[in-house]
C-alpha cells in the first residue's frame, strides 16, 4: 500500500523559505514521478513541480522557476520541496503525488497522493 506523508508547511513571513518534505512507501518508486502540486481556497489543484525519481530530472510551472526546487533523496525515500523567496500567492495547501511511467502536469494522472500541508505567507 502506496503511502505519502507531507511535513514541513506553516507560516512564513514574505520572502521567506519553508522546506517541506514528503515521505514515500510501499513500493520501490523507481518508475515513478513524484509531484507537488497547491491548491488555494476556491481554486483548482494546480501542479508546481515535479521529478523524476531515477533521473532526478525536474519540471516546474513558471511562477515558482529561481525561486522553488524539488529533489529527492533515494536513500530515506524521500521527496523535498524547497521554497524560498515565498510570496502570498503562494499560500495553499500543498499535497505530494505519484505516478508512474512519463510525466505529467495534470493532477488527474496522478495515481497516488498524501494528505496535504498548509503553507501560509503573510505580506
Amino acid at each position: 500500500q502506496v503511502q505519502l506523508v507531507e511535513s514541513g508547511g506553516g507560516l512564513v513571513q514574505a520572502g521567506g523559505s519553508l522546506r517541506l518534505s514528503c515521505a514515500a512507501s510501499g513500493r520501490t518508486f523507481s518508475s515513478y514521478y513524484m509531484g507537488w502540486f497547491r491548491q488555494a481556497p476556491g481554486k483548482e489543484r494546480e501542479f508546481v513541480a515535479a521529478v523524476r525519481w531515477s533521473s532526478g530530472s525536474t519540471y516546474y510551472v513558471d511562477s515558482v522557476k529561481g525561486r522553488f526546487t524539488i529533489s529527492r533523496d533515494n536513500a530515506k525515500n524521500t521527496v523535498y520541496l524547497q521554497m524560498n523567496s515565498l510570496k502570498p500567492e503562494d499560500t495553499a495547501v500543498y499535497y505530494c503525488a505519484a505516478k508512474r511511467t512519463y510525466y505529467s502536469a495534470y493532477a488527474s494522472s496522478y495515481d497516488y497522493w498524501g494528505q496535504g500541508t498548509q503553507v501560509t505567507v503573510s505580506s
